[in-house]
């Protein structure tokens, strides 16, 4: 078996998933996880088990009903355990009125420790996805207006590894994804703080973004970014202020998940919008 390959999931492999969850009652998901890529050889390219993309899957399906997985375990200082996110109380005062008033924005990457819980917290209380972690590289940022007010706070992480309306847009076979899918970049949270009401600043937060994250990441990582991507769930939100923002929409999910593998729909629908941020990054990409 290629290991780079994502499992297909098929009728077979979640009766196994389910064999396991019964034959082993005290198996938390994270041996789960790592059970299952051990038996389907599923690493990556530096040979480590891609547990935390099996668990992804495992949540999937368990959300889906087709298993049921066990309780999470409580937090502990282990990797892999939940993680407790701690809540702050935040000044929920509303900001409105017009974008001027707020201008010049400001822009911050989350570097510090005490910035990073802060973000946390506002991310898991406000946001309807709540905060789960960090997936790859990734980029966490807050925005604030002139006066010092937070406003917003966004996170990139690793692009999704199939997405097939996205991969045709683009233009690129598999192998040429798989060595540059790291020039991608999924904007997975996007929040404006829910007591801030400001016409037309989601769309401008997004325009200063772009302009700043290809060198953020180069000085993080050594390597720029090409394309950023993000999932608009259509059931919830039309996407306007990427569409303002000049993101292009491709095309819309399968619901099978960011890593693919499934026959039928197991997640929402979501709308794709991609940002090129490189004049030449189709030829580039499938260099």
């Amino acid at each position: 078996m290629n290991t780079f390959n994502r499992p297909e999931i098929t009728d077979e492999k979640i009766e196994l998933i389910r064999r396991l969850i019964e034959e082993n009652p005290n198996m938390g998901r994270s041996q789960l996880s790592v059970k299952l890529c051990e038996i389907w050889g599923w690493r990556g390219q530096n040979g480590t088990l891609k547990d935390m993309s099996c668990r992804d899957m495992l949540r999937a399906l368990d959300k889906a009903r087709k298993i049921v997985l066990p309780e999470p375990k409580k937090a502990t200082s282990k990797a892999g355990t939940i993680m407790k996110i701690k809540h702050l109380v935040h000044d929920e005062t509303p900001i409105t009125g017009n974008l001027k008033d707020l201008r010049p924005l400001r822009v911050e990457i989350v570097s510090s420790k005490d910035k990073l819980v802060e973000f946390k917290s506002y991310i898991d209380q406000y946001h309807y996805l709540g905060f789960d972690r960090y997936i790859g590289e990734n980029m966490a940022y807050m925005v604030y207006s002139c006066d010092g007010a937070v406003l917003a706070c966004l996170l990139f992480g690793s692009a999704a590894w199939s997405c097939r309306d996205r991969d045709k847009y683009i233009g690129w076979g598999k192998e040429q994804r798989k060595h540059k899918l790291n020039y991608l970049t999924n904007n997975t949270r996007f929040l404006v703080l829910p007591f801030v009401r400001v016409p037309h600043l989601a769309s401008h937060i997004l325009s200063l973004i772009t302009k700043q994250i290809s060198a953020d990441w180069e000085h993080k990582y050594g390597h720029p970014v090409l394309l950023l991507e993000t999932f608009v769930e259509i059931s919830r939100f039309r996407g306007i202020c990427y569409r303002a923002a000049n993101w292009i929409r491709v095309g819309s999910t399968t619901g099978r998940g960011r890593n693919g593998g499934h026959h039928n729909a197991i997640l929402p629908i979501k709308d794709i919008y991609l940002y090129p941020l490189d004049a030449n990054y189709k030829s580039k990409l499938c260099e």
